[in-house]
């Protein structure tokens, strides 16, 4: 089997990563191939999800033209400094260029140790291959910038967790896998060269259009922070809580990449957080803009001996790029927000409009998903008003802000019809709510039963429309149901 790889990163200098095979496994079964994914890179899915598929995407047998690499990086996690991370479970295969033109990594998670493991089995439980099957889909669905799931396999062994697990191997596809942490890996051994060969890498591997200034270390780092600033709004657009905003799961391509202890809000809640890990609220809800701009510091911080000759005026340099986070993650947000209450003017008190509407969401316990979704209904026609206000404690709390609202949008000149349609495009009706994936990981891993997980990847395709059958997935948790910790899996 071949994927037509293209393996331009096995052609940096070999400290860039390890040479390693995945570890075999005695009897990998597809659980579920992402046929469109697959046609986009040019690959059979029929193929992948063959017998023969099965032993590919587990790493029993590699693809004719694939390069297996670990990747070296370092992170700050939670604050600190570890100087080497890297790959410790993860595999790189390859490289492909899909139909659309994009290069693309194509990588095995679960694969079994590499020199980065640590002491770890370099496996994945089944829970966490589906969770990440699940939400990294279902955000690209929403149209937030995201790794993509390939297929998952189950490999026929047990890993021992908290408990013994079924195994599994996730194959993950991304822009790259470079990370801010890779960055600092090479920074951490004042390596020079490795740095200015991955900052030109990076660049034309990502931001082309910004190559040519004469300084790639610099331009990456300005793109960087703007692709970051979007991501960030993205998530908080949807109630996102990435849950472990390490710098070594910051991706320079700006896309979400490891999806591990992260949730959805239900009712809003600024601070809310889910990571059994994160005890201080380090990375909760409203908190990841302000990490976000501290992890775009330590990449501008591993880049300050390329940025200028001198090193006061590299970080002049830096500090100029990081200081534009602010205004352009509250552009992106502004965007966000305007489109969630059906506002399509500029005009700045929009934003003292959606923060009072958040501020009464907080103290009703108001469900995120539901409120935006609702407001749309409200936005065709003013009757729609008494369904948004039924979900706060005092529904005299909405209706006091519709009132506002309500003057803001007869401002605007767009017809009932056609601000609610834009809305609706802008509030998903369906979110990978939290309890939801314990469901279908709970049926699968404990009864051998993928309904469940399979109900919800094919209604989270379309997570904007109103599609019948898939009613009861937009429906918030009950107090039994409801999912207070969320786990990294490793």
């Amino acid at each position: 089997m071949r994927f037509g790889f293209d393996n331009t990163y096995a052609r940096l200098p070999a400290r860039f990563y390890a040479r390693v095979l995945p570890t075999k496994v005695p009897d990998p079964r597809v659980v579920r191939v992402n046929r469109g994914l697959a046609e986009l890179l040019g690959l059979d899915p029929d193929a992948l999800a063959s017998p023969e598929g099965a032993q590919v995407l587990s790493g029993n047998a590699l693809p004719d033209d694939a390069e297996a690499l670990a990747l070296a990086y370092a992170g700050h996690q939670f604050g600190g400094f570890s100087p080497q991370l890297g790959d410790g479970r993860a595999i790189l295969l390859g490289e492909i260029v899909g139909r659309d033109g994009r290069r693309r990594d194509v990588q095995l998670k679960g694969a079994g140790r590499t020199p980065f493991s640590r002491g770890g089995d370099g496996r994945a439980a089944l829970g966490p291959v589906l969770r990440e099957y699940v939400v990294s889909e279902a955000m690209a669905a929403l149209g937030v910038p995201t790794t993509r799931a390939l297929a998952a396999v189950t490999t026929g062994a047990f890993v021992a967790r908290d408990e013994m697990l079924p195994g599994a191997v996730l194959t993950r596809v991304a822009a790259s896998h470079i990370r801010v942490g890779t960055f600092e890996f090479f920074a951490a051994r004042d390596d020079r060269d490795a740095l200015a060969t991955l900052a030109t890498y990076a660049l034309a591997r990502h931001y082309p259009d910004a190559a040519g200034s004469g300084n790639d270390a610099l331009a990456l780092v300005g793109c960087v922070v703007a692709a970051q600033a979007e991501l960030v709004a993205r998530w908080l657009g949807v109630g996102f809580v990435h849950g472990v905003m390490n710098t070594d799961n910051t991706a320079v391509s700006g896309e979400t990449i490891d999806y591990g202890p992260c949730a959805f809000l239900d009712e809003y809640d600024p601070k809310k957080k889910f990571s059994s890990i994160d005890r201080g609220g380090r990375y909760a809800f409203a908190n990841q803009p302000v990490i976000a701009r501290w992890n775009l510091a330590r990449l501008a911080e591993s880049l300050l001996p390329l940025l200028a000759d001198d090193e006061e005026a590299a970080v002049v340099a830096a500090t100029e790029r990081l200081d534009r986070f602010p205004a352009l993650f509250g552009e992106a947000y502004g965007r966000v927000l305007r489109a969630k209450l059906g506002l399509t003017g500029d005009d700045p008190a929009d934003l003292t409009l959606a923060a009072d509407l958040l501020e009464r969401m907080a103290a009703n316990g108001v469900d995120y998903t539901l409120l935006f979704r609702a407001l749309c209904d409200a936005a065709a026609d003013a009757t729609g008003d008494a369904a948004a206000a039924a979900l706060f404690a005092d529904p005299g709390a909405f209706h006091e802000w519709a009132a506002a609202w309500r003057r803001r949008l007869a401002s605007e000149g767009a017809t009932a019809e056609a601000r609610a349609g834009a809305m609706r495009r802008a509030n998903p009706a369906l979110i990978p709510r939290n309890h939801r994936i314990e469901e279908a990981i709970e049926a699968a891993v404990r009864r051998d039963d993928y309904g469940p997980f399979e109900t919800l990847v094919r209604a989270l395709e379309r997570p904007y429309d109103d599609v019948p059958g898939f009613e009861h997935l937009r429906e918030p948790p009950t107090a039994g149901e409801r999912v207070r910790e969320t786990f990294c899996g490793t």
